[in-house]
């Protein structure tokens, strides 16, 4: 191991000599410096000690004004100040200045050596301590950066597997062919003009998708049936909410669409279903949800009815706002410009042809 390097400071030359021969004799390396400029100069030409001792009372600059000029470039070199009985006042000035400790003159050699190793000793516990919690950090950020990598990785695994249920629901529910994908575009391009966050928009955008996830458990006789639903049929059909909402809350990650899955059949006045909340008491979400979905069950054609056209749409939506739709994401709705909605359905309907090809070259 390399000897520890010392620099030694004082205007006494006598005193350097005596104190760098005890230090050699313990194996310290030693350079001297006859003022505290020259002890500048010496450091500032990119010599590095791992201590330095420095006499206080010295003409051109003292130990006090040396300390506070290596205490901000050299902060790693402790300090120990060498002053004589009648400076003690200073000399504890300096300690609380930043010095590591100091030595009153006459000293023997056993006491100097003993305050230089408690020094480096010192300086040693505060490097390792430092080197540790560097280690630590860089450790601790790479972990970081691993977990969010495997979470991202398990949250798209997720969403692989969320859009297939959802192309299931559609194949199941014949008359809402890629309703899922377009009142989810729909309900994403709305949460973008209201200026949410991108994290929510996420959000969103998977309890859109997983609206009318619980139809899965609704029975295809009455999910298909052709003409009116009687009364107890319309009551196992309204399940479908609150069942999606069962379904989706059980994923970790999924629990604040759940509240979406769960609330989409309410309505702006509360006379929708299954809670019937009212107001901000729905979800945000859920209430984006609301015009999206109505946009797209009337610009589309549905087995009962031909498409209609956006300024029908548009007419509807707006006369409903405050009673069925959110009054602000209706205004924010109807600033949009009226294409986007064309050619969100077209991105859609090429997704959908491009999935049905694909299938169809496979089987």
């Amino acid at each position: 191991m390399p000897a520890e390097r010392i620099l030694v400071v004082d205007d006494e030359d006598a005193i350097r000599e005596i104190v760098c021969s005890m230090l050699t004799a313990a194996n310290y390396k030693t350079r001297q410096a006859s003022s505290g400029l020259k002890a500048l100069a010496i450091l500032d030409a990119g010599e590095e000690f791992e201590l330095m001792l420095s006499d206080l009372m010295m003409a051109d600059l003292d130990g006090i004004g040396l300390l506070e000029r290596t205490k901000e470039g050299y902060p790693d070199m402790p300090v120990v100040m060498v002053t004589a009985v009648h400076d003690i006042s200073v000399a504890l000035a300096a300690i609380r200045n930043g010095a590591y400790d100091y030595l009153l003159k006459p000293f023997e050699r056993e006491q100097l050596l003993a305050t230089v190793r408690r020094a480096l000793e010192n300086r040693r516990l505060k490097m390792e301590n430092r080197k540790y919690q560097t280690e630590l950090e860089s450790l601790v950020d790479a972990r970081t950066e691993q977990l969010q990598k495997a979470m991202n990785n398990l949250e798209r695994s997720y969403d692989i597997t969320l859009e297939a249920l959802g192309d299931a629901l559609d194949a199941k529910d014949a008359e809402t062919e890629g309703h899922s994908r377009r009142v989810t575009a729909f309900t994403m391009a709305i949460a973008k003009a209201m200026g949410l966050p991108r994290d929510q928009i996420a959000v969103i955008a998977r309890g859109a998708f997983l609206h009318d996830i619980g139809k899965m458990a609704i029975p295809d006789a009455i999910l298909n049936k052709p003409g009116k639903l009687d009364s107890e049929e319309v009551t196992i059909m309204r399940e479908h909410a609150y069942r999606g909402y069962q379904i989706v809350r059980k994923i970790p990650f999924l629990t604040e669409a759940a509240e979406i899955v769960y609330s989409h059949q309410e309505k702006y006045d509360g006379t929708g279903y299954p809670r019937g909340l009212k107001g901000k008491e729905i979800p945000l979400g859920a209430r984006i949800f609301a015009v999206a979905d109505t946009l797209d069950a009337m610009i589309n054609d549905r087995p009962y009815r031909a498409a209609q056209t956006l300024t029908a749409a548009r007419k509807e939506i707006e006369l409903f706002s405050g009673r069925q739709f959110d009054p602000e994401v209706v205004k924010v709705f109807l600033s949009m410009p009226e294409n986007i909605w064309g050619e969100l359905c077209k991105d859609i309907d090429s997704q959908i042809n491009r999935f049905a090809y694909s299938t169809a070259k496979t089987s």
